[in-house]
């Protein structure tokens, strides 16, 4: 990692632009607005409506650089520290003296298919398709077509949420818009191409993206710190034992917002290298916990399967982009989709402090609501998910909304069944108790026994007995006893039908 840079500053729209006088807890929102970027707007506070997008240089996936659409409300501008951003205002090309900018090709097609309205949410539209738009191989991948009609995009027409450009509308599940409707931004989203041989920001994205500095901004008695190592990062902790650690800031940022807290010091881990590897060996698969959601399903590509079926339905592409499994794990929400996928993988957590590491079994972790085992001045390291992984899983999130919506209930099933007999189950639950549980009882109903509808009808009537549910505004507790036992139902279904066909 860089050294410390003396004068804290973030490249907007190729201009290095002083950090200072910020204060420590500003947002990247604030940050932009501030300084006449009004592009870039608040419309929750909470990154769930997409307003505030802006594209942010990162290590890529597939290439040295990925422009990646971020929630600028939630990112602290200190987190960008020495880093690229582009807003809405950024993406047009300049023009002479006297004319007028050139329109970025997402912004020409967002006109012209009448994609704007008010217009109030349309620029945090456009820098969430314009980070689809620049995704390698893009172009490479479109919508499949039903025999003998191209693929369009459309309902009865291919894949309605794919279009002929390959456009992943999923890009888009974090942006919501009050007045157009989708149709005509979900045409601009299909209309663009690929970018041009000269387009700046496609060229940009063959160099590396800058180091992140290591940082020390502190301004009236309140500090951001980014560390340049683990080591670091741990002998800070044992310092500053009040210290707030964030990675992607989603839940932190929140708090920042819509409850007014502040801490007097927070430490950014999301860009230490010893928490961003991932490691697929013989006995494991390790995940380092400061990796994005977006980055472990780009690079797992489907080798967990669970993982896979999870990360479309965790909160939206935009807080996916900066979302972590160790920050899911590290809040303790009993509500977090993560905890109930990974404890039906039998996951365990690798502890860093000070003295050393030491693992910990998922399902020993949580001890209380929002507490866990987890010792002050220390952090989570990494994820291990055992091999081999049981065949039959299944994630299924019962909420009001299909994306970009908090559970209800979260159940997901790791199943191994041989010659129609269930030898092992393993039962995640979340949104049923005051921490993520394994439903231990329905596990013991199901293992043994052949794998009949009988013995899920059996297991089901167990599964709903699980738990601690309560009544609040997103369901009842009977509500939610129901859907755990529905829920299993619905996994011997699409067992079965899976076998039929």
């Amino acid at each position: 990692m860089a050294t410390s840079t003396p004068t804290p500053f973030i490249t907007v729209n190729g201009q290095e632009t002083p950090l200072a006088p910020a204060a420590p807890h500003t947002t990247v929102l604030d940050f932009l607005r501030e300084r006449g970027l009004t592009g870039t707007k608040e419309g929750c506070a909470e990154g769930e409506c997409g307003a505030c997008s802006v594209l942010v240089a990162r290590p890529g996936v597939d290439r040295p650089t990925d422009w990646v659409a971020v929630n600028a409300c939630l990112v602290p501008a200190a987190a960008l520290d020495g880093q690229e951003v582009i807003t809405s205002e950024g993406l047009a090309t300049p023009g002479e003296p006297g004319t007028p900018p050139t329109l970025h090709p997402v912004q020409e097609e967002m006109a012209v298919r009448g994609g704007s309205q008010c217009g109030y949410c349309t620029p945090g539209f456009v820098c969430s398709m314009a980070a689809e738009y620049y995704r390698p191989g893009r172009c490479a991948h479109p919508a499949p077509a039903e025999e003998g009609r191209p693929g369009h995009g459309d309902a009865g027409h291919g894949d309605p949420e794919h279009g002929p450009n390959g456009f992943d509308l999923h890009a888009l599940s974090g942006n919501l818009c009050r007045c157009t409707g989708y149709r005509p931004i979900r045409d601009a989203a299909f209309a663009v191409g690929a970018p041009a041989g000269d387009d700046p920001l496609a060229r940009r994205r063959e160099q590396s993206p800058p180091e992140p500095a290591a940082t020390a901004y502190t301004r009236d008695d309140s500090s951001f710190l980014r560390p340049g190592s683990l080591a670091e990062a741990l002998e800070l902790l044992r310092e500053r034992p009040d210290a707030v650690v964030v990675a992607g800031s989603t839940d932190w940022g929140v708090e920042v917002n819509i409850r007014s807290r502040r801490a007097p010091c927070v430490i950014a881990v999301d860009r230490l290298p010893e928490l961003r590897s991932l490691h697929i060996g013989s006995g494991h698969i390790e995940i380092g916990a400061a990796q994005t959601l977006t980055e472990i399903e780009r690079r797992l590509d489907g080798a967990v399967p669970l993982l896979a079926e999870l990360f479309p339905q965790f909160a939206s592409r935009l807080i996916r982009n900066s979302a972590t499994l160790g920050g899911n794990l590290g809040t303790g929400s009993p509500i977090g989709d993560s905890p109930p996928v990974l404890l039906a993988l039998e996951a365990s957590v690798v502890l860093a402090g000070a003295d050393g590491e030491r693992e910990v079994p998922l399902c020993d972790y949580f001890t209380g609501y929002r507490q866990s085992v987890r010792r002050p001045g220390e952090l989570i390291r990494a994820v291990r998910v055992p091999l081999p992984l049981s065949p039959v899983t299944a994630f299924h999130k019962i909420a009001k909304r299909r994306f970009d919506d908090i559970s209800s209930v979260a159940v997901a099933f790791a199943l191994d069944i041989q010659d129609g007999t269930v030898r092992k189950a393993r039962i995640g639950l979340g949104g049923v108790a005051a921490t993520p549980i394994r439903a231990l009882a329905a596990e013991a109903a199901l293992e043994g026994r052949a794998w009949t509808a009988e013995t899920a009808q059996a297991a089901a009537e167990v599964l709903k007995t699980q738990g601690t549910p309560m009544d609040d505004h997103r369901a009842s507790a009977g509500y939610r006893s129901a859907m755990l036992g529905q829920s299993l139902l619905k996994l011997y279904a699409q067992t079965t039908e899976a076998v039929s066909s």
